[in-house]
């Protein structure tokens, strides 16, 4: 994406998929149109309910639900993303994750508007 002319980005990165949730919403509310909420991950992210939801018994597999690597799960590779010390709980604490922050709001916004952006993201918890 190419901002125009007096637009900035901001980027926020936060612990927990629901304080990402209630910043990007918060953002809405205030006016700001372009708000995305991702989750970083070194293995291509697939987040897919279908797929990947454990309570309804439809986990393909413990990478998928662990490491959101759905879309990764071809021939042997499965095995050793099942392997990985995030997914199998032999590592260290937050090993893989992003600082401890996984999930990354992105705001645009007008120059006048970009402190109030800032304000809100920092609100919630995130790091700027």
């Amino acid at each position: 994406m190419q901002l125009s002319p007096g637009e900035r980005s901001a980027l926020a990165y936060f612990p927990t998929t629901a304080s990402a949730q209630r910043a990007a919403s918060e953002l809405k509310d205030a006016g700001f149109e372009t708000v995305s909420v991702d989750r970083i991950s070194r293995f291509g992210v697939e987040n897919d309910a279908e797929i990947n939801y454990a309570v309804g018994g439809r986990a393909t597999n413990l990478s998928g639900l662990t490491l959101y690597s759905s879309g990764t799960d071809v021939g042997d590779e499965r095995v050793l993303l099942a392997a990985d010390p995030s997914a199998s709980g032999y590592g260290d604490t937050n090993y893989g994750v992003a600082w401890g922050r996984a999930f990354l709001v992105t705001v645009v916004a007008g120059e006048k508007d970009i402190d109030r952006a800032v304000e809100i993201l920092k609100k919630h918890g995130g790091q700027i």
